[in-house]
């Protein structure tokens, strides 16, 4: 190859190369707008279904609709996460009578469905899915911070320790081996636990902008302090 040939062939190459690299980043481009393009539209469909009030004084608007999104629409946190099916949606709102779909607000995330007794019938102690909502301090699930949030998600982990696992013969009230009581056993959290930080993230702002439920008198599990100083 000549010297003149050799500087042709490395200027194709050199063209090849450039070609090859803006097509990639044409396409990352587009990618990332196609990405945020998803996400916008998962956010302004969270605003549309979310079925109560939202205060979102201090909080990301954005994360908001995209947690709204993802509780209401895909992970359908309200369907165990209220007191059951007869409460779970307003009068006249029943979609499974064929009605129009209208969520109960008094209800909505507060928590009380019992899963019955766990593992089975026997001295085993109910199951009953907590109240989610948040309490005087703004938090939501009664006050836990978001490292709190992302244990309970990534790792099952149970704050209240309500059903500790049984040390003697089960009393109605504890877990029988194997069953770790340290850890929520009806909650699908080892499903949730590959859920993004950023999805965690927009499920902990949304759960701060919707309204306290109170639930039952103190002592109860459920019960949530509304009033905030």
């Amino acid at each position: 190859m000549t010297p003149r040939q050799y500087r042709r062939a490395a200027a194709a190459a050199a063209a090849f190369v450039l070609i090859v690299l803006g097509a990639i980043v044409i396409g990352s481009s587009r990618t990332r707008a196609n990405d945020q393009d998803d996400e916008d539209s998962k956010i302004r469909t969270g605003f549309e279904i979310a079925p109560v009030h939202l205060n979102l004084h201090g909080k990301n608007r954005e994360l908001v609709g995209l947690g709204s999104y993802i509780v209401n629409a895909q992970a359908d946190c309200n369907g165990c996460h209220s007191a059951g099916p007869e409460t779970e949606f307003s009068n006249g709102g029943n979609p499974y009578f064929g009605q129009p779909t209208k969520v109960n607000p008094d209800t909505y995330l507060g928590g009380g469905r019992d899963f019955g007794p766990f593992p089975g019938p026997g001295p085993f102690p109910h199951i009953f899915s907590r109240n989610l909502t948040p309490d005087k301090t703004g938090r939501p699930e009664g006050g836990h911070t978001f490292s709190e949030f992302v244990q309970i998600i990534r790792n099952g982990t149970d704050f209240d320790h309500i059903h500790p696992t049984c040390t003697g013969a089960p009393n109605g009230t504890c877990l029988p081996a194997p069953f770790d009581g340290a850890l929520l056993q009806i909650m699908p959290w080892p499903i949730y636990a590959n859920m993004s930080y950023h999805d965690l993230r927009a499920i902990y702002e949304y759960l701060s902008a919707i309204p306290c439920v109170e639930g039952p008198p103190a002592p109860s599990i459920l019960h949530n302090d509304c009033n905030r100083p």
